[in-house]
């Protein structure tokens, strides 16, 4: 039974590194004390090794190990054996590019099916659902394809944020993307605004945090989600 967290962010404003998810995450690894960090993404170019190492700091009053998949030999057997298993966030197109380069999309998406704890933020967030097409990253790489693990019969739109009123900013809005994302596609979209995740147990889905969540279907009008509202698709 799939046990996840999906975060629009891995820090909110005047926060550390995970520290408002603490509280949440004690509870929902309350049974591990080992874990598997997927550092593709590289935040700002950022080292796998010393993204390793920030997420190791950040753990540490968890009692929770944390080892690189890139220190393994193989990376599949990693995820089959690991307790739990975090994502963080970056830049989605190679986070995509380089798990279908190391050949592990398909399996991390099989442990997680069959119940390993998972944690995304950000760009880890994104490849929950059904294509990494509402991403707000720059294509820096190509990857195979923008189909990701389908875990939840949607997509996210990380750091979602309502345009400011009276504000002379000209481009797109985040509405105004999605929008134009749904003129040629189906897939709904939860715009996940900071400080928000959902909570995956099982086919339970339920969004939790400070804020509101907005939820985008093609040729319907956007509705508000309300705090710990249990989504159905």
């Amino acid at each position: 039974m799939k046990q996840m967290i999906i975060a629009s962010s891995s820090t909110i404003y005047g926060s550390g590194f995970l520290t408002y998810l603490k509280p949440e995450l004690e509870f929902f690894l309350k049974n591990v004390n080992e874990l598997v960090f997927i550092p593709y993404a590289r935040p700002s170019g950022i080292s796998y090794d010393d993204y390793t190492l920030i997420t190791q700091k950040a753990f540490e009053d968890l009692c929770i190990t944390v080892k690189g998949i890139h220190e393994f030999k193989n990376p599949r057997e990693a995820l089959k054996n690991t307790q739990a298993i975090f994502t963080g966030g970056g830049n989605t197109f190679e986070l995509v590019n380089q798990l279908y380069k190391n050949n592990v999309l398909e399996t991390l998406r099989e442990v997680i099916e069959n119940g390993t704890p998972y944690i995304g933020t950000s760009a880890g967030s994104n490849i929950c659902g059904v294509s990494m097409m509402n991403t707000n990253d720059m294509p820096v790489v190509y990857p195979p394809s923008f189909n990701t693990m389908g875990c939840i019969p949607f997509n996210i739109n990380a750091h979602y944020f309502d345009s400011l009123e009276g504000s002379k900013h000209m481009g797109e809005t985040r509405e105004t993307r999605i929008k134009e994302f749904h003129i040629f596609n189906d897939t709904p979209v939860l715009g996940l605004r900071e400080g928000s995740w959902l909570a995956v147990n099982g086919d339970t889905i339920k969004l939790k945090g400070k804020h509101t969540a907005r939820l985008f279907q093609k040729d319907k009008i956007p509705v508000e989600l309300e705090n710990e509202r249990i989504l159905h698709f």
